[in-house]
């Protein structure tokens, strides 16, 4: 772990051993934090911010150094994504992407800093108001495994940008590249306690952190339930809360579309990074008029899959996360057996030859769907898709929003009337119109409803990072005397 800018062992000594998703073999011992580790953290953390000199750095200063940042990750970019695909198991095509995206978002920080500023308002003569932007203090940051480097630089970069200083709790399952990226942060400039991290349990060192008096803000992507458990805990110290959570996103499309490319993009919306994406499209509603067409065309390419080794370009499903989310994902394929769904493609664990160890499962369609099934409902976090079709535009346009999540969706459709009015009747805080992507630095990312609330990867998010405090002062020749006495 890094407290203070120092490679440090936990008080405990204890350590703990990460694996390779793809070959369950062993990839690299790691410190495990105790309490006690977490305090260190909290304290270099509040040490550097109350007392350090970060947070008074120039704008323009902090921005270089964020740029440097992102210059000695592009210097070490295989090795980044080399370490990411070790870690996590995705396929390298993924790792480059999220890699090349987390460098993108401190460059794009470390423009929009300097254009978030205060601003000056309109008061009665002889008065003068101006709103300053100061940096919220100490920021909790507690990353999922599913996007190990890319969402540590999405919570690191717009804290460290507005002058915050932070203790990064990553997953468990894949602390490496954020390890990295903390050192990278000192080499580039950094004071020592700025980026403090901490890899250890997240019922352990996740919940000390939310619950600590001099923690000032908890920044958290993960689960729906763990994000309650979060928000119930902060409250106790009315912390500052971002979250970032589950979804169960609608890829609908009508009559009109483009349908190969729609199938090559609802493609990519579901198995994308293995299905393990919080806005993946894993529902997906179909016009009566083009499903048969559709489906064709979707399992055809769904069976065209490769899964395999992932280092190699030509891999298009990297493996599952660990044993026990791959089980996970098989008894929701099993319940919906049970429930009477039909599995069209997949549904199974697949032995990858040279990968027998590893954790893979296959591309899966399910259809014959009712709305209330569990696997229409909860999110299931793998790569598995249902397919339900449709026949009016309110009728999808229910469906779509019959879930407590609101994160993604996607509409296909060549009516650029009927897409800005389905978007505007969709309950997400993402909506892609015949597009695959849900996100570039400068977009807002965020959900509504149980999908959590506050956006990243945008100028926003600085917001987020930031207090407003309004000063007002007089300055008018004559005293002022309300009380006239």
């Amino acid at each position: 772990m890094i407290i203070n800018g120092e490679r440090v062992d936990s008080v405990s000594g204890e350590t703990y051993i990460t694996y390779n998703p793809a070959t369950g073999e062993p990839v690299a011992e790691v410190a495990k934090a105790t309490i006690e580790d977490a305090e260190r953290a909290v304290q270099a953390a509040r040490q550097s911010f109350d007392y350090g000199k970060w947070r008074h750095f120039p704008v323009n200063k902090r921005a270089r150094i964020l740029n440097k940042i992102a210059a000695i990750m592009r210097s070490r970019f295989n090795e980044l994504v080399e370490l990411e695909v070790l870690d996590s198991g995705k396929s390298i095509s993924a790792a480059q992407g999220q890699v090349m995206q987390a460098i993108e978002d401190f460059e794009f920080y470390a423009s929009a800093i300097v254009g978030h500023r205060g601003n000056i308002n309109n008061v009665p003569s002889g008065f003068f108001n101006y709103v300053l932007k100061e940096p919220v203090g100490v920021c909790a940051q507690i990353i999922p495994w599913n996007y190990p480097l890319m969402m540590a630089a999405w919570k690191i970069a717009p804290a460290i940008a507005a002058g915050c200083s932070v203790v990064v709790k990553p997953a468990s399952l894949t602390p490496l590249t954020a390890i990295v990226l903390t050192e990278i942060c000192h080499e580039a400039g950094v004071p020592a306690g700025v980026v403090n991290i901490v890899p250890g349990p997240g019922s352990l060192i996740g919940d000390y952190l939310v619950e600590h008096p001099k923690v000032d803000k908890v920044a958290f992507t993960g689960s729906t339930p763990i994000g309650k458990d979060i928000m119930a805990k902060a409250s106790k110290t009315l912390k500052r809360v971002t979250l970032e959570l589950g979804g169960k996103s609608p890829n609908i499309v009508f009559e009109d579309a483009d349908i190969d490319a729609a199938v090559a993009g609802s493609l990519f919306g579901i198995f994308y990074n293995t299905g393990q994406s919080c806005e993946a499209r894993s529902r997906l509603y179909l016009h009566e008029n083009i499903y048969d067409d559709f489906m064709e065309k979707f399992v055809e390419k769904t069976k065209q899959l490769k899964l395999g080794n992932p280092m190699d370009p030509s891999t298009h499903v990297g493996a599952i996360i660990s044993r026990n989310q791959l089980e996970v994902i098989d008894s929701y394929v099993k319940s919906a057996i049970e429930e009477g769904a039909t599995v069209l493609v997949g549904g199974h664990e697949v032995k990858v030859q040279g990968f027998e160890g590893g954790y893979w499962y296959a591309p899966t369609i399910i259809t014959n769907v009712t709305p209330k099934m569990k696997v229409v409902q909860e999110e299931i976090f793998g790569p598995v898709v249902v397919v339900q079709k449709f026949k009016e535009e309110k009728e999808v346009i229910e469906a779509a929003n019959d879930t407590i999540y609101g994160l993604g969706s996607a509409i296909w459709t060549k009516d650029h009337a009927r897409a800005t009015r389905v978007a505007t009747q969709i309950q997400a805080g993402i909506v892609m119109v015949n597009c695959p992507f849900s996100a570039f630095p400068g977009t807002p990312f965020g959900g509504y409803k149980q999908s959590g609330f506050g956006r990243e990867l945008c100028i926003e998010t600085l917001d987020l990072y930031t207090e407003d405090k309004s000063v007002l002062a007089y300055y008018g020749t004559r005293p002022i005397n309300p009380f006239g006495v």
